[in-house]
């Protein structure tokens, strides 16, 4: 199935905001990505790829609301 609609969007401990793109060959469902690459305690959201800035050079003044990151929380099952 490919991923390349959806963007996991994460909250970090310092308060910016990460994006992890799925490969469109990826095997593994959301939720297994989720599992391996959300690190431990960071709030996740699955979005739409237009819901994220395009503007490479804009990434790092994006915010995101807490109260919107509501699609779970990483547990770090995938190591480092």
């Amino acid at each position: 199935m490919p991923h390349s609609d959806k963007k996991i969007i994460c909250l970090r401990p310092d308060g910016g905001v990460s994006v992890i793109t799925p490969a469109d060959n990826c095997p593994l469902t959301f939720e297994e990505i989720v599992k391996k690459d959300v690190p431990n305690g960071w709030k996740y959201k699955i979005v739409n790829k237009d819901e994220v800035p395009s503007d490479r050079s804009f990434r790092n003044a994006w915010t995101v609301d807490e109260a919107d990151v509501t699609d779970g929380v990483g547990t770090g099952e995938g190591g480092e």
